[in-house]
């Protein structure tokens, strides 16, 4: 299953485990970003140590939303965390009615407003949380509290309908509702069918589950062969059509010493097989894939072990991933997710944390493309 990235990396290699710093001197070539915009930082309230974001989506320039988790040290589960945007500034959102524990880590709106996230309460039981206009709350759901119910992820749909990957009767499918009223999808067939990590809706209203699995729902169940790499695992896929699907992720291979990075994952289907894709850089991971208005490749957001002050943005040119990168920190930028921002130009928010390993004194850290 896919892991949050700030905290799978280390679920890979041992946790506690952080990365060795990078060679002094050591060069790379940047090829040029686009003109006119560029990657900003935007000012984020700050959480407890140890605080990530995990996922951000938005309806428009003036509204979006960022969950994620403050608070975590270690395997030691923190608290969940919330912002909202206004359209001129983030702000925390009150939790304090959730009994809630580590953090939440999926988040999805709609045009209309309607908006929900995933996360898990003190009893280890996966919640769906509603928007009200002001925070978070639980709302009813086939399976709720019960044993072998999961949910991993969650996306919106045209028509005002969200998606929701995971598990049921404890075995691994799909959950859609209209925002009011929910249903399970007939489960995948293979009854062994492991628990899919991500979901992603097309333009055109396919629906895709996505980890260690890959699979296209359309009333009935179509798998993609996939053979996962050694200790790897999937956070993003985009399907453009049938025959032309993007994925991404990070793999860290056979062996190697205690901190050993991983190494980037960027692949493509073409309706026969899965090939690599060359990446600008190889050492490091990618976090998240995203397409632009009409469902065609744009951006993906990604870490680069050897220039870990900046994210590295990939910017589809129309043959090709390019680099572009995103303003220096002081320290590491570790971006979670990316997502578009609609009405805008082209926008896209990204979200994440300052450090590579789930400790303090982590912080969050949110970059805008406008």
């Amino acid at each position: 299953m896919r892991r949050r990235l700030f905290v799978r990396g280390l679920a890979v290699t041992g946790a506690g485990l952080t990365l060795p710093v990078p060679l002094s001197g050591a060069a790379t070539a940047r090829p040029a970003t686009a003109a006119a915009q560029a990657w900003q930082q935007v000012a984020a309230p700050g959480g407890r140590e140890a605080a990530h974001l995990l996922a951000v989506a938005a309806t428009g320039p003036g509204r979006a939303w960022a969950v994620g988790e403050q608070g975590r040290n270690g395997s030691t589960l923190g608290t969940p965390l919330a912002l909202s945007w206004n359209g001129s500034a983030w702000s925390p959102t009150d939790l304090s009615h959730l009994a809630h524990r580590g953090g939440l880590r999926a988040v999805a709106a709609d045009p209309g407003g309607a908006a929900f996230a995933i996360g898990t309460n003190t009893a280890g039981h996966d919640q769906l949380l509603a928007w009200d206009g002001t925070t978070w709350r639980e709302t009813d759901f086939p399976g709720r509290g019960e044993p072998g119910t999961r949910l991993t992820d969650v996306t919106s749909a045209p028509g005002g309908r969200f998606w929701v990957s995971g598990r049921h009767g404890d075995r691994a499918g799909l959950m859609r509702g209209d925002g009011t009223t929910w249903r399970w999808c007939r489960p995948l067939p293979d009854e062994a069918a492991p628990t899919p990590s991500g979901v992603q809706v097309t333009p055109g209203g396919e629906v895709w589950v996505h980890g260690d699995i890959i699979a296209r729902w359309d009333g009935a169940w179509t798998v993609l062969p996939r053979t996962l790499g050694i200790r790897a695992a999937v956070t993003g896929l985009l399907p453009v059509a049938h025959d032309d699907i993007w994925l991404t992720g990070f793999a860290y291979g056979v062996g190697g010493p205690p901190g050993k990075p991983p190494g980037v994952t960027l692949e493509h289907w073409d309706g026969a097989r899965w090939t690599n894709v060359k990446s600008p850089f190889t050492v490091g991971l990618l976090s998240g894939i995203t397409a632009n208005a009409t469902g065609r490749p744009d951006r993906i957001s990604g870490w680069d072990f050897w220039d870990q002050k900046r994210a590295h943005y990939l910017r589809w040119d129309g043959t090709a991933w390019v680099s572009e990168r995103g303003p220096e920190t002081p320290s590491t930028y570790l971006p979670q997710a990316i997502a578009p921002i609609p009405g805008t130009d082209g926008g896209y928010w990204s979200v994440g944390t300052t450090s590579f390993s789930p400790y303090p004194p982590a912080q969050l850290r949110v970059e805008r493309f406008v």
